[in-house]
């Protein structure tokens, strides 16, 4: 869910912008269900985070929890857009969110990772740019996220709008056509295709692209970003659960403190770079 939830911080993935708490559901993992069932709100059509076979991160996180708890897994699938968790955690219909930033309509877990922004170039150009304030950016064609008609954007959109870069920005919904595989993907495959010079990007998603681009992409994070406050383009996120739901909170928790190094690996795997 990460890369959408993260808009609502006027970061990326939000979905869980405007969402309000709903009464819990029974968490079946603090029931006698035998084996116990860890129920996981996720999208079916999200990677590198999630899908609905499972070829996800999030998934692959899922399963070690799962295997972790002793517990078998049940999916509610929900396009991560404005109502996700809404009608997911918290309509009881399940019980985790295996990746978001500590946001306001729910609980997080402690972090199992922290992430940011980067730029993402075709190797072959030789970009060479890290800052959101580099002359150099006005030459270019930029793709960035758009979140909405809201004002909620990602941060570099706010970035470049006030250095007057606009002409050249190139903006692509963060919820794109959902007809197509994993659609906030389009931004680093039309980098690689050639149809824009640089994108800024959350990194997990631009990380497992480039990995998998036949093209070779230049995956360089955001410098110098601390001198843009408030807004903010590094995100520590971890698991989420429902306000009140500390029993499975502190369980996840126990979880990503044993098997800290396996997540370390699961994360490699899929090229998503950390902070």
């Amino acid at each position: 869910m990460a890369a959408l939830a993260l808009a609502g911080f006027v970061l990326a993935a939000s979905p869980a912008v405007g969402e309000d708490a709903a009464s819990p559901g029974a968490d079946r993992l603090a029931t006698s269900v035998d084996p116990p069932i860890l129920r996981v709100c996720a999208d079916p059509n999200n990677l590198p985070f999630s899908n609905e076979d499972e070829e996800g991160f999030e998934n692959k996180l899922a399963d070690l929890v799962a295997d972790e708890l002793g517990a078998t897994i049940e999916y509610t699938w929900w396009a991560e857009r404005r109502g996700f968790l809404r009608n997911t955690l918290n309509a009881g219909a399940c019980d985790v969110v295996m990746g978001t930033p500590p946001i306001d309509f729910l609980t997080p877990t402690q972090a199992y990772y922290n992430s940011t922004y980067v730029f993402v170039s075709r190797a072959e150009d030789a970009i060479d740019v890290a800052t959101l304030t580099d002359p150099k950016l006005r030459d270019l064609t930029i793709g960035v996220h758009l979140i909405g008609d809201d004002g909620a954007n990602t941060p570099a959109v706010h970035v470049l709008g006030e250095q007057e870069i606009v002409d050249n920005v190139v903006g692509y919904s963060i919820y794109g056509n959902y007809d197509e595989d994993s659609p906030p993907s389009r931004l680093v495959k039309d980098v690689a295709a050639g149809e824009i010079d640089i994108a800024v990007v959350w990194g997990p998603l631009a990380g497992f692209y480039a990995k998998h681009s036949e093209t070779k992409l230049t995956v360089t994070p955001l410098e110098e970003t601390v001198r843009l406050l408030p807004l903010v383009f590094q995100f520590p996120i971890g698991m989420g659960v429902r306000k009140d739901d500390h029993v499975l909170k502190d369980r996840l928790n126990a979880v990503i403190a044993k098997k800290h190094k396996a997540i370390e690996d699961l994360l490699d795997a899929y090229g998503i770079p950390r902070v």
